[in-house]
C-alpha cells in the first residue's frame, strides 16, 4: 500500500512539471486600451511596460498592466526604475489585483523590434518566470486601420544555443535552427467580463460606421510605405556587411588550411629524410605554431536576427501594398458609378 501511494505521488510530482506548451495569450481588453494608450501618447518614442496576469495551463491571462517610466543611461535612474517597479506590484497587491509577471509590452516603429537587446531581456525574464511573452504594439502600422498586435515568445531551442552562445554553423546545422525559428508568435484571444460587454453593447452607436472603418479607407499609405522600404534597405546593408564578415573568414579558413598542407607536406619530407638518416620522425602537428591555431568563426546570430527583420519588413509592405491595391480598385469603381 504504501508502494502505492509513493509510486502515485511521484507520478503526479511527474506530470506536474511536464506543463503543456502555451497555445493562447488571452489579453483583457482594458489592457490592450492602456497599452495603446501608453504607446501612442509618447509614439514616435519607444515605451515598455509590465504585463500582470496568470498562467493557466496552455493560455496565459494578462488581466492587468502598468507603464515603465521613460529610462536614461543612468544608474540612479535605472535603481528609481527597478524601485518603481516593485512598489507598484506592492500596491497591486494590497488591493487584491493579479500581480504575478508574465511578461512586457513595448512599442515599435514599422514593425524594427527584432534584435539582440529583445532577446536579452526575454533571457533576463526567463530566468525568473518559467513563461513569459513580449507583447509588441505598433503604432506607425496601427494607424493605417489595423491593430497591430503581436505576442511573442523565444523557441526552446534557440534558448538553449543562446545560454550556450554558440551560434557556428556546425550547432546551427546539428540543431536544425534557422532564422525562422528564433521567435515563436502567439495566438492574442481579446476577452471582457460580462459586466464590460453588456456596457459596451449599450455604448454601440446606432450608426454602423465606425472611426476605425473610416481609417481602413485612407488611401495615404505614401508615407508608411516609404518609410518602410527605407529601413529594409537598411537592413540589406546590414545583412551585406554581415555576408563580408563571413566572406572575410572563410577566405581566412582556406589561405590557414593551403598554410597547413604545405607545412605538412614539408614535415613530411623532413622526417623521410630523419628516417633515411636513422633519426626519429618529428611530430606532423605542431600546435604551437600559429598555422595550426583556429580561427574563431563569427557568430550568425546578427545576420539571424537582420533576415528576420527583412522578412517581416516584406511581409509588412506587402500588406500595406495589397491593402492600398484593394481602396484604389474600390474607390474606381465608386467613382465609375
Amino acid at each position: 500500500m504504501a508502494n502505492t501511494a509513493t509510486r502515485s505521488f511521484l507520478q503526479v510530482a511527474a506530470t506536474e512539471e511536464t506543463t503543456p506548451p502555451l497555445r493562447v495569450v488571452q489579453i483583457e481588453g482594458l489592457v490592450i486600451l492602456k497599452i495603446i494608450k501608453h504607446c501612442k501618447e509618447f509614439s514616435p518614442a519607444l515605451v515598455t511596460g509590465q504585463l500582470l496576469g496568470l498562467d493557466v495551463g496552455s493560455v496565459l491571462e494578462v488581466t492587468n498592466c502598468f507603464p515603465f517610466p521613460i529610462r536614461e543611461e543612468d544608474e540612479e535612474i535605472e535603481a528609481e526604475g527597478a524601485n518603481y517597479q516593485l512598489e507598484m506590484m506592492r500596491c497591486l497587491r494590497e488591493v487584491n489585483v493579479d500581480n504575478n509577471t508574465v511578461g512586457w509590452y513595448q512599442s515599435t516603429l514599422f514593425g524594427s523590434f527584432q534584435t539582440v537587446e529583445l532577446i536579452e531581456t526575454f533571457m533576463n525574464y526567463q530566468e525568473n518566470i518559467r513563461r513569459c511573452v513580449c507583447i509588441i504594439y505598433d503604432p506607425s502600422r496601427s494607424n493605417q486601420g489595423v491593430l497591430a498586435l503581436k505576442a511573442l515568445k523565444l523557441s526552446d531551442s534557440f534558448m538553449e544555443l543562446y545560454r550556450n552562445n554558440n551560434f557556428t554553423g556546425e550547432k546551427l546545422r546539428e540543431k536544425n535552427l534557422s532564422w525562422v525559428d528564433i521567435f515563436e508568435e502567439i495566438p492574442i484571444k481579446v476577452s471582457n467580463s460580462a459586466l464590460v460587454s453588456a456596457f459596451m453593447t449599450e455604448l454601440e452607436a446606432d450608426s454602423p460606421v465606425k472611426q476605425c472603418d473610416y481609417e481602413r479607407l485612407q488611401l495615404s499609405t505614401g508615407p508608411f510605405l516609404e518609410r518602410s522600404v527605407e529601413f529594409l534597405i537598411e537592413c540589406m546593408d546590414d545583412l551585406s556587411m554581415e555576408q563580408q564578415k563571413f566572406q572575410y573568414y572563410y577566405r581566412n579558413l582556406s589561405r590557414q588550411q593551403a598554410q597547413q598542407q604545405a607545412w605538412l607536406q614539408k614535415r613530411r619530407a623532413e622526417n623521410m629524410s630523419r628516417k633515411n638518416a636513422g633519426e626519429e620522425p618529428l611530430p606532423e602537428e605542431d600546435p604551437s605554431n600559429p598555422v595550426f591555431k583556429p580561427i574563431p568563426e563569427p557568430s550568425r546570430l546578427e545576420s539571424f536576427l537582420i533576415t528576420n527583420q527583412v522578412a517581416n519588413y516584406c511581409n509588412q509592405i506587402n500588406g500595406v501594398a495589397g491593402q492600398s491595391f484593394s481602396r484604389l480598385y474600390l474607390m474606381k469603381a465608386l467613382h465609375d458609378n
